[in-house]
């Protein structure tokens, strides 16, 4: 059974702040907030530059994680002509990338030889 004033004596701080150390506290609590509204703004939005007609970006599973591939021109319709030949996720979402770009895939998913490389 608790004792007579018991909670009073356990509920009550040891020291109390001063107005300095409360000034002082309350001044790195605003610091801290405007910091941290600063980089939230600064990194807010797209920053990304729309690519250019005929080229295509498409994010893929890589060994460590997301990968990104990337081609324009020749190159471009070479690496979807070649995805295109696999049927494999990472395939897909290459040709997926070129069609919405427009960049031409010529072969059938599924036929590639055993000997290819993949990407």
């Amino acid at each position: 059974m608790p004792l007579e004033g018991h909670y009073e004596r356990q509920t009550t701080p040891l020291y109390k702040l001063s107005p300095r150390e409360i000034k002082a506290a309350l001044a790195t609590l605003v610091v801290t907030l405007v910091a941290l509204l600063g980089v939230v703004i600064a990194t807010a939005g797209d920053s990304s530059s729309p690519l250019a007609p005929g080229c295509f970006s498409a994010s893929v599973a890589g060994i460590v994680g997301a990968q990104t591939v990337s081609a324009c021109d020749a190159e471009a319709e070479a690496r979807c002509a070649h995805a295109a030949r696999f049927d494999d996720p990472r395939s897909r979402t290459i040709v997926a990338a070129c069609e919405d770009r427009g960049i031409p895939t010529t072969g059938k998913p599924g036929s590639a030889k055993p000997s290819d490389p993949i990407q």
